[in-house]
């Protein structure tokens, strides 16, 4: 971890605490977010808690992240939220091109850069989202195919000075307990922050890029430590406030503060 760049920590909760349930594990967040003040810490409950989280961690070293955005401001999509809406209930931060999305959505490279531009453009930073599948990491295409992914919102995210995050979470690793070694997310978060850097230094330098990908307290130490890794976007561990603290506190150690 390059101690220029703050780490960053994302809570992914997908569909689960939409309720209650969601403001009780933002309010375990807080608590430990409190005693890390050199962490950020960022949680993505589903739409349905996002007014009710937004209250509960409004004052706290805690932001806000949705996890979609429509690329229109408004209009007749039903079922579907906007840039305006997820910036008026409190949110700062905005998930995008999940794997989840891409798999099960049909979303196109393209359309993930259409999201992250209307994200730019409401004041909201994206967490963009790429990785391979288990049958291309096999063939030996993880390189050419984030390159595609990456390229598709190179131009987006250069022509903006805000800090965005790209998340690197390999296909195969999400929600099936199998993780990259640190070997494997280095050499793919070196090659990312290579390809920023030849668009622009500056761009490289104030990106971070997180690791995706069945991160768990007893993995997060030995990811966070290397060079390129500037966080962690979490899945299933974010859902328990003592493992997701486990892992902010990994961040905080692997920085050296």
């Amino acid at each position: 971890m390059n101690p220029s760049r703050r780490p960053l920590i994302a809570g992914n909760w997908k569909m689960f605490n939409g309720g209650r349930a969601g403001v009780e594990l933002a309010e375990a967040c807080v608590a430990f977010a409190r005693d890390l003040p050199s962490v950020d810490v960022v949680v993505a409950p589903p739409y349905t808690a996002l007014a009710a989280v937004a209250d509960t961690i409004d004052g706290s070293p805690v932001a806000l992240a949705a996890q979609n955005i429509h690329p229109k401001d408004n209009g007749a999509y039903t079922g579907e939220v906007s840039g305006p809406m997820l910036e008026e209930c409190g949110c700062t931060w905005v998930i995008v091109g999940h794997s989840e999305r891409r798999q099960y959505f049909a979303e196109s490279d393209a359309f993930v850069a259409e999201k992250a531009s209307a994200a730019l453009a409401n004041d909201l930073l994206p967490i963009i989202c790429v990785g391979e599948t288990l049958q291309q990491r096999e063939a030996g295409e993880t390189l050419r195919v984030v390159k595609q992914q990456v390229d598709a919102f190179l131009d987006v995210i250069a022509q903006t000075p805000k800090a965005v995050a790209i998340a690197y979470e390999p296909i195969w690793a999400i929600g099936t307990g199998k993780t990259a070694g640190p070997t494997e997310a280095e050499e793919v978060h070196a090659a990312i922050r290579s390809w920023l850097e030849k668009k622009s230094p500056e761009l490289a330098n104030r990106t971070r890029i997180l690791y995706g990908g069945s991160v768990k307290a007893e993995n997060a130490a030995a990811l966070l430590s290397c060079p390129n890794v500037d966080g962690a976007l979490v899945g299933g561990a974010s859902l328990d406030a003592g493992s997701f603290g486990a892992i902010a506190n990994a961040a905080r150690a692997a920085r050296g503060k």
